[in-house]
């Protein structure tokens, strides 16, 4: 069986070029493993606080977004971190992207998943 799936560092690193031609501040917290490393999404939108998204996938096998930390809110983010750094304890090979924006948007493509 073959996995044709785009390695997880690729798209990574795809979305960060992206952000940076829109002038959107992203950085690189954890560097998980290349191919299939999944990745969490820390949005620090500066004055309201952080919003933590982790990588799922659904029933049918497609990737989304869950919310880490209260639903659609956001958290201070000294708690964003703390979760980041208990999920990295977990699974090392996780990537974890910090991302700048006001306006809270996932750089990355799939839904958010509701709880």
């Amino acid at each position: 069986m073959t996995d044709d799936r785009i390695p997880t560092g690729l798209i990574v690193e795809g979305q960060l070029r992206r952000l940076s031609g829109e002038s959107i501040p992203a950085y690189v917290v954890n560097r998980g493993a290349y191919a299939a490393g999944l990745i969490v999404v820390k949005i620090n939108t500066i004055e309201e606080g952080c919003m933590v998204l982790v990588q799922q996938r659904d029933l049918d096998g497609e990737l989304g977004w869950m919310s880490a930390l209260g639903g659609e809110n956001t958290v201070v983010e000294s708690e964003a971190d703390a979760y980041i750094a208990r999920a990295i304890d977990r699974d090392p090979d996780l990537w974890v992207i910090e991302v700048e924006d006001r306006q809270r948007r996932n750089p990355f493509e799939g839904k958010v998943f509701k709880v």
